[in-house]
């Protein structure tokens, strides 16, 4: 009997403890649904800054002519210059620090529900290194993982247990608060402004022309990034989009070619796709003036880049 007794007190132990832990449970997946809900909310209603920008590219734009890349092609293609040159409608998907797999992703989000008439994608040296910090840095996207099943594949890429912190609604939002927060304010819009996805840069580069005189070392090459720059132009192809490749100057006098630059050439070359590489353009290189570090050019030097770019856009269309 009391043998009995102790198993039935036993039992509504476990029934006790398992009640409470389900109850937790529950209000964890509540808060995190509540939490997840505000911040998802508030992302999207931001009208300026970096995740505003990625919200309209992604979701928005229908223009003409897009360019994707890094900060080389946020801050060095003019859209005055483009628009009045090419006559189409310009917007620029890139984004500082983001590369092979955020040019991807984007691409594909902006294929789903347009088609532009021309994508310039901004290529740089070294663009298919290793580099782990390019896989963390799609964290910029998770926001719209719930919404955009096409860009799914790529996220998944920034570690195996992504698909599952993604069950959470706040998790996609955990690194995004102040720029949330700073993104719904007016004052944002004064102190991030830019042109169409163009940020402007007007200081100039004080530094005499970096000289390189020893091959720089080798470097392990991804290949993922590879295969993602080769499917960019089988994509773009696919779609009827006219592709062009291009990397842009920097200010420095080289006699070494870089692995990324030579790979790149040869795919687009496989594609028939046009590669214009400005990397060691002497016109360029020699005016300072036009340069606001040694990877960047200002506003002045992108209005000069621009118009040659834009230029030999107008010179292979009409072959």
């Amino acid at each position: 009997m009391l043998q009995k007794i102790a198993s039935q007190i036993q039992k509504n132990k476990y029934a006790y403890f398992f009640s409470r832990l389900l109850a937790l449970l529950l209000i964890v997946i509540v808060l995190d649904a509540a939490c997840g809900g505000i911040l998802r909310y508030f992302y999207f209603r931001q009208s300026s800054g970096w995740n505003y920008r990625t919200t309209y590219a992604l979701e928005q734009t229908t223009d003409s002519l897009l360019i994707f890349g890094s900060s080389r092609a946020v801050q060095q293609y003019h859209p005055e210059v483009f628009e009045n040159k090419l006559e189409l409608s310009y917007y620029n998907c890139g984004r500082d620090g983001n590369f092979n797999l955020y040019n991807y992703a984007m691409l594909q989000a902006v294929l789903k529900r347009h088609t532009p008439k021309i994508i310039v994608l901004d290529f740089m040296k070294a663009q298919f290194k290793e580099n782990p910090a390019e896989y963390d840095r799609l964290s910029i996207l998770l926001p719209y993982y719930k919404h955009h099943p096409e860009i799914r594949e790529i996220i998944h890429m920034r570690g195996p247990f992504e698909r599952y912190k993604l069950l959470s609604a706040s998790y996609p939002f955990n690194s995004t608060l102040f720029s949330t927060l700073t993104g719904n304010m007016a004052f944002n819009e004064k102190r991030n402004p830019h042109i169409k996805g163009y940020v402007i840069f007007d200081n100039t580069w004080d530094k005499p022309v970096k000289t390189i005189t020893a091959p720089p070392p080798a470097y392990t090459i991804d290949s993922t990034f590879l295969r993602l720059y080769e499917s960019f132009i089988q994509d773009c192809q696919k779609a009827g989009v006219q592709l062009y490749i291009v990397c842009s100057p920097y200010y420095e006098l080289s006699p070494f070619t870089d692995y990324s630059i030579e790979k790149g050439k040869s795919i687009a070359r496989q594609y028939n796709v046009d590669f214009f590489d400005y990397s060691k353009d002497s016109i360029l290189i020699s005016q300072q003036a036009l340069f606001s570090d040694s990877m960047h050019l200002n506003d002045e030097g992108a209005k000069v880049f621009s118009a040659r770019v834009a230029e030999d856009i107008l010179r292979r269309s009409r072959r």
